[in-house]
């Protein structure tokens, strides 16, 4: 199975953009191989390790971020106007919380040890950029593993430290190998796709990933 890894963090809007352009990637591969299978492996990038373990507000930290109001809705119609070809509508103005991600990445962990952490991620980045839900909050990250069929004991194991240290050493890890982007996509033979890149782009590397 080819495997490709998508680093991330939920609280990142390209991340979620990433996702499509990668599917849209696939399609190309499969449009030369059709029998081109791939799995998809999820690791952690915490785009601000210091956040606040209740998070943060949204727009002051952006604002802070970048400089002014002005230059934080250029970017969010740059992004906006990025998501609406693949069918992404942003609601920027519903997030109230910059949240702390560290559950959300143990909730993805968790997944996908039993093949559901495409389907948790992608509720996450719902639940953050159209509903704009508090994705470091215990009873949002429940209620996404109960709609993803997680085991009942979910809950106790988000309320637990469980994990979190494995967690935190791959990113740790990420970095130290100098990823320093979201998203980025580790391809098998070692070669890394940095950031939302055009499919075209993507599909080019996969089909020079590919055994030969």
């Amino acid at each position: 199975m080819f495997s490709i890894s998508i680093v991330s963090d939920v609280v990142c809007p390209w991340c979620f953009i990433g996702t499509r352009r990668l599917a849209a990637a696939v399609e190309m591969v499969r449009a030369q191989h059709p029998d081109f299978r791939h799995a998809t492996c999820w690791r952690p990038f915490f785009l601000n390790p210091d956040t606040p373990p209740d998070g943060e507000p949204y727009l002051p930290f952006l604002e802070h971020k970048f400089g002014s109001q002005a230059r934080v809705e250029e970017i969010f119609a740059l992004v906006r106007k990025a998501g609406a070809a693949y069918g992404l509508e942003y609601a920027f103005e519903k997030i109230r919380l910059r949240a702390n991600t560290l559950m959300a990445h143990r909730l993805i962990f968790r997944a996908q040890q039993s093949g559901r952490g495409d389907a948790v991620a992608e509720r996450l980045f719902q639940a953050q950029f159209q509903r704009g839900e508090h994705v470091g909050d215990l009873d949002v990250l429940c209620a996404i593993a109960q709609a993803c069929a997680l085991p009942a004991d979910t809950r106790e194991y988000l309320a637990s430290d469980a994990d979190s240290e494995t967690v935190r050493e791959d990113a740790r890890q990420l970095r130290a190998l100098g990823i320093s982007m979201v998203p980025t996509f580790i391809l098998p033979d070692g070669r890394s796709i940095v950031g939302a890149e055009d499919p075209t782009v993507l599909a080019n590397a996969i089909l020079q990933a590919l055994p030969r």
